[in-house]
């Protein structure tokens, strides 16, 4: 059952937005939860209109983020089969020159420039906690077998913080969106080789990526968004 949730539009501004949702709860409640999340954020982002201030990108975009809270849950609190259900989520919204990326959860965004492969999120997991505060090792984290449970998601309490970042893009550089399939399989000098392979265009880049995941034995849902003057969506 695919529990992730992806989609990339525009804004009535004409600005390019995307969104990877990474579902959990049982009895189908993880999909219901990224689908719900990624409509409401899409309904929310393409009714911005103009251009905006980096400020005003900004608040749209954890207002966005935090509408689809909301919507989520109310949703599991009014019904049992959904109880406890949540998502993970990451958002971009392109401006000229530069981008707000939007985040809650493992899923990641990445910035690729001409230097390498840039994380620009920082996991909610506690694993990542374990590992800051010297705990666990950079090795050690990779493997854990608690890697996976989240110290924050989208849905699960009536307040949640989001974490909202702005950066500068330059031609030429990309941004991936990707769920914890792809991240969990695939190292990130893998990633930074396929990003940078000129025998394959936006749509392959995305295509390598996924087999890639699932030729390490891919055992998750994966999605990945890449945004690069065109974008591309895929899931697998």
């Amino acid at each position: 059952m695919n529990e992730d949730r992806s989609w990339v539009g525009e804004t009535a501004g004409g600005l390019t937005v995307a969104i990877v949702a990474d579902g959990m709860g049982g009895h189908r409640a993880g999909d219901v939860a990224s689908q719900m999340t990624v409509d409401a954020f899409r309904e929310a982002m393409q009714q911005l209109e103009g251009d905006l201030t980096d400020e005003e990108a900004a608040d749209h975009m954890r207002q966005a983020i935090l509408r689809a809270n909301a919507i989520v849950y109310e949703m599991a609190s009014r019904n049992e089969q959904y109880h406890n259900m949540g998502t993970t989520v990451v958002a971009a919204l392109l401006k000229r020159n530069g981008a707000v990326i939007g985040h809650i959860g493992d899923s990641r965004a990445y910035k690729l420039t001409a230097d390498g492969l840039v994380r620009l999120t920082e996991d909610h997991t506690l694993v990542n906690e374990l590992a800051k505060a010297g705990q666990i090792s950079a090795e050690e984290a990779l493997n854990h077998p608690r890697r996976n449970v989240l110290t924050r998601a989208l849905g699960t309490d009536a307040n949640v913080e989001v974490d909202v970042i702005r950066i500068d893009t330059a031609p030429g550089e990309a941004i991936l969106l990707c769920s914890d399939g792809l991240t969990n399989m695939v190292s990130e000098s893998q990633m930074l080789d396929t990003l940078r392979r000129e025998d394959l265009d936006l749509d392959g880049q995305a295509e390598r990526l996924i087999e890639l995941a699932l030729e390490a034995g891919g055992d998750d849902n994966i999605s990945v968004i890449l945004l690069k003057d065109a974008c591309t969506e895929r899931e697998g």
